[in-house]
């Protein structure tokens, strides 16, 4: 009986072993950014089935950090809605999401899913069941803080359920700092001034993006980016080179994404 039971055991552990290698050698899909400096040391981008977290670089960062995110969540999901999983608190802290400004971002407000909840536990138990699903186009979840629900199990569940539906999954950390976690990449982004165009018309939104954890191996390093709306891409924001200057920039940072304190606007669609 011994001796079948242990037959057993190492017949299942040899199974276990075998699936974890075919899903290394399977191909990963990936999320592309649409600009080559980010793309090639990414190896094509970033894997869709998988969690990503985002941080903003300071407080006064939180809405490039947020337009960052939305960028990606739009580039994954193409025509396919974007749930996304809301603290009650920023609106408060941070304001509403305001639909001109997601559409000035390239996103059209009825593809978004809006799922409002009162504390960071409701925003976990939320943001695991939208990862579940395999009809998003992506899942991007934003609490406040740093609940004690999201450690590094919780991160670990969020991680599985992308892996399991393909569903690209970015965590948006506001107000809190980096700490142990199961996401694939982990993003640090400031706004950077928006270059003016003719007639001082604001410019594409620009960021400063740090990759502070990237699993694969890939080091810490940094790119100076533009968001284009018209084809849905990032673009390398270029500086000055040969004798080349940036158009005098905006007196203040800029990205397409804007919040009110004002009623929720009609536009988004409210789930749950």
């Amino acid at each position: 009986m011994a001796d079948a039971s242990t037959r057993s055991l190492a017949a299942l552990r040899q199974s276990l072993a075998l699936a974890g290698l075919a899903r290394e050698l399977s191909p990963v899909e990936r999320v592309a950014f649409g600009t080559s400096s980010l793309d090639e040391p990414l190896g094509g981008g970033i894997a869709r089935a998988a969690l990503h977290e985002v941080y903003a670089s300071a407080g006064a960062d939180l809405p490039a950090a947020t337009g960052f995110a939305a960028a990606l969540a739009l580039r994954a999901a193409g025509s396919r809605p974007v749930l996304w999983v809301r603290q009650d608190f920023l609106d408060a802290e941070a304001g509403r999401l305001h639909p001109p400004g997601l559409a000035e971002l390239g996103l059209d407000p009825s593809q978004i899913l809006l799922v409002r909840v009162r504390d960071g536990e409701g925003a976990l138990r939320a943001g695991a069941e939208a990862a579940r699903c395999a009809a998003l186009g992506a899942t991007l979840i934003e609490p406040w803080g740093a609940p004690r629900q999201f450690d590094l199990t919780a991160s670990r569940r969020l991680a599985l359920a992308a892996e399991a539906s393909g569903v690209l999954t970015l965590l948006l950390r506001v107000a809190a700092e980096p700490e142990p976690s199961a996401a694939s990449t982990r993003w640090q982004v400031r706004a950077l001034p928006s270059r003016a165009r003719e007639a001082q018309a604001p410019g594409d939104p620009a960021f400063g993006l740090r990759l502070l954890r990237h699993r694969g191996g890939l080091g810490e390093r940094e790119w100076r980016v533009e968001w284009n709306r018209d084809e849905r891409c990032f673009r390398d924001r270029i500086g000055s080179e040969g004798g080349r200057r940036d158009a005098a920039p905006l007196s203040r940072p800029l990205v397409s994404l804007s919040g009110e304190r004002a009623p929720a606007p009609a536009g988004l669609r409210r789930a749950g």
